[in-house]
């Protein structure tokens, strides 16, 4: 019922573009994948369009930009949207947020979960676990500043691994490389291996706000710009919600 619902609410926005059949190029990070493309199988559906998506760390994804790879929608945090605007690489005034995440922890499937409800706690979970993974996305970089606020920034920096950009924390704490990890809570509640803690406390998390924007140059920008409607619209908040991410 909740799918028909969505498709039926969605189906306005689409009709300017069910006249044709495009297919749209989208680069966007990992972060909204499970919920993304649940709602581009209903898009496609309805629409009639095809969406072919590459998934990747931030990094990866800003350097495709960089090299000039065309592609006509771009899903990134908002911050990074905003400065692909800067370069040029995105049209000004396009950005559109649509969900939103926190960070949060996860260990090894089975394994004893720390407490992190507090400032306190967490600081204590850091000191003594043997290995913490981050990543090079926006969770990674401000993990980094958690660290400092708690004063524990030169204890576990001899026990940090970044992943590479694109690589989940899930992998590394799902093979026991890492005892613990951090990431976008939506990367973290549903990935195999691993068990999903709790978010960080207090005024030490930092939701991250995930945005849209057409690219310049962009070859289908209003077959782009009915997907966004789409991802946007009411009835696709269940589906965010479904996958750990907040709408809007």
């Amino acid at each position: 019922m909740k799918t028909a619902s969505i498709i039926a609410a969605a189906s306005a926005l689409l009709l300017s573009s069910a006249s044709y059949s495009a297919e749209i190029k989208v680069a966007s990070i990992q972060a909204t994948e499970e919920a993304y493309l649940e709602l581009v199988a209903q898009f496609e559906k309805t629409s009639g369009h095809k969406v072919t998506t590459y998934f990747s760390g931030t990094l990866n994804v800003q350097k495709r930009l960089a090299d000039g790879e065309p592609c006509d929608l771009i899903i990134m945090a908002g911050p990074a949207i905003d400065n692909q605007i800067k370069l040029g690489k995105a049209v000004a005034g396009s950005r559109v947020d649509f969900a939103r995440s926190g960070i949060g922890l996860a260990v090894r499937k089975g394994a004893a979960k720390p407490d992190i409800s507090s400032a306190d706690a967490l600081k204590k979970t850091l000191l003594e676990a043997k290995s913490i993974a981050y990543t090079t996305g926006p969770s990674g970089a401000h993990m980094l500043s958690v660290f400092e606020k708690l004063g524990v920034a030169d204890q576990v920096k001899g026990k940090l691994t970044q992943t590479p950009s694109g690589v989940f924390v899930g992998t590394l704490v799902g093979r026991g490389e890492t005892e613990i990890g951090f990431q976008q809570i939506s990367e973290l509640a549903h990935f195999p291996g691993i068990d999903y803690v709790g978010p960080l406390p207090g005024d030490l998390q930092r939701v991250t706000i995930f945005s849209a924007a057409l690219p310049t140059g962009a070859e289908g920008p209003d077959a782009a710009r009915a997907l966004i409607k789409f991802i946007t619209a009411p009835a696709a908040a269940s589906v965010f919600k479904k996958h750990a991410l907040e709408p809007g």
